[in-house]
């Protein structure tokens, strides 16, 4: 049975959720393997909606095996509290597995990200200021805490001695913020460790074991391709692998035991914080997509920046990730719109560019080159087939299929988990 890899194709908030849903009770497992509780998933079952910042979205279907796996960072605070508003909704937590090896975000990370935020001033990055960057950072510095730490109190504490040692003299001399008191630290982290102690486990082997007995894991990325520490639109990105190599690092299988990727985009294109943003709308359409996608971010509350579709970007997804499938979300969105325009390349400064251009400079620069479609004004939030949708809604699709290099194989045509067209089957073994 495949390994299958789920990622954002865009720069976030493209609905993943809506993909692990369709997978249903195929999936064994599900593995968030980048970021922390900097993004989140919405996820509406019936009259329920549930949002889902640091834990993966499989915890809510019964039957499968929710996993953090190595690659994220993990606000222990957080991941308690969502524990404690499923479980007080009869969700079923138990399953949860912790990487041992996964890093811990604590307070002082949470305030270094909000400090240096602000003393950015115009050149801020636009974080969430959860504190992921400087966990991120203290990972690759080699003074970062993991999971198994907190139950050696004497490691734990000459780990948090090493990283005060280095951040309390920055934010006092620096920031004019007061210095962390090292045993107050190590206390507030002790706390956890009887409490997530059951949920603890050596998830590489786990994940590995479950692939040779023929289970079906999907490793479902945090934030997205553009948002990617390498492939993405560097400064303005987060601090893990959100693509689809990142899955490898972050839960410890190898790549060649991954079957399918699935690119997961919207019908039009979204952005949360800073950075550039070819087709981004500031009229009253970009107000409009606003309003009617409810483009507002499930962790911060953020109104999330509206563009049209970006077939650029599309195509540049699909051949970082090695995309085999897409799933369209948000189709309904577009309902009403007489002329819908898709951006198929870029002209920076008279020149015209098909792919993203290599040059941070170039892409700031960019300004989109539009293709139109018309549009169509039926209500398709009831469509289950492909065929069930107007004309115009069907060509649209394909179109995107076409100018995007990569099929698209299933559409979401509205906010709840049985409001999705599958056109093609998500899980498909390469060997």
């Amino acid at each position: 049975m495949p390994a299958v890899v789920l990622v954002g194709a865009q720069w976030g908030d493209e609905g993943k959720g809506k993909a692990t849903d369709l997978l249903g009770s195929r999936v064994d497992y599900v593995v968030k393997f980048n970021g922390g509780n900097n993004a989140g998933h919405t996820v509406v079952i019936g009259d329920e909606k549930y949002a889902l910042h640091l834990l993966p979205s499989g915890i809510l279907s019964p039957g499968v095996v929710p996993v953090i796996g190595n690659g994220v960072v993990v606000d222990i605070s957080v991941l308690f509290q969502e524990l404690d508003d499923l479980n007080s909704r009869g969700v079923d937590t138990s399953r949860l597995l912790v990487s041992s090896q996964a890093h811990i975000i604590t307070r002082y990370h949470r305030t270094l990200d909000q400090v240096t935020e602000r003393f950015l001033g115009k050149r801020r990055i636009g974080t969430t200021g959860r504190g992921i960057g400087p966990a991120y950072a203290d990972k690759i510095n080699r003074v970062g805490l993991r999971i198994a730490d907190l139950f050696d109190p004497k490691i734990l504490r000459a780990k948090v001695e090493g990283a005060l040692d280095q951040k309390n003299p920055l934010l006092v001399k620096l920031y004019n913020r007061r210095a962390f008191d090292v045993d107050l630290a190590v206390d507030e982290l002790l706390a956890y460790a009887d409490r997530i102690h059951p949920f603890v486990a050596n998830t590489p082997l786990v994940l590995n074991q479950a692939l040779d007995d023929g289970k079906t894991v999907l490793f479902e990325a945090g934030q997205a391709t553009m948002l990617d520490i390498d492939h993405g639109t560097y400064p303005f990105v987060t601090s893990s692998s959100a693509t689809a190599g990142g899955a490898v690092t972050g839960s410890g299988i190898g790549p060649t035991r991954v079957d399918s990727v699935i690119g997961v985009i919207k019908a039009y294109t979204t952005r949360v914080g800073e950075g550039p943003f070819p087709t981004e709308l500031f009229d009253d359409m970009g107000v409009y997509l606003q309003k009617t996608g409810g483009e507002f971010g499930v962790t911060t509350g953020r109104a999330r920046r509206c563009g049209w579709y970006d077939a650029v970007i599309a195509r540049y997804s699909s051949r970082i990730n090695g995309l085999t499938d897409l799933v369209v979300t948000k189709l309904d969105v577009l309902t009403g719109i007489e002329k819908i325009p898709v951006c198929v390349a870029y002209d920076v400064d008279g020149v015209r560019m098909d792919e993203m251009p290599d040059d941070q400079s170039d892409f700031h620069h960019a300004t989109p080159i539009f293709e139109y479609m018309p549009g169509w004004t039926q209500d398709i939030s009831g469509a289950r087939e492909l065929t069930d949708l107007p004309q115009a809604a069907r060509d649209y699709v394909q179109y995107l299929e076409d100018v995007s290099g990569c099929r698209v194989s299933a559409v979401g045509v509205g906010p709840k988990r049985d409001e999705i067209i599958p056109i093609h089957d998500l899980i498909h073994a390469r060997f």
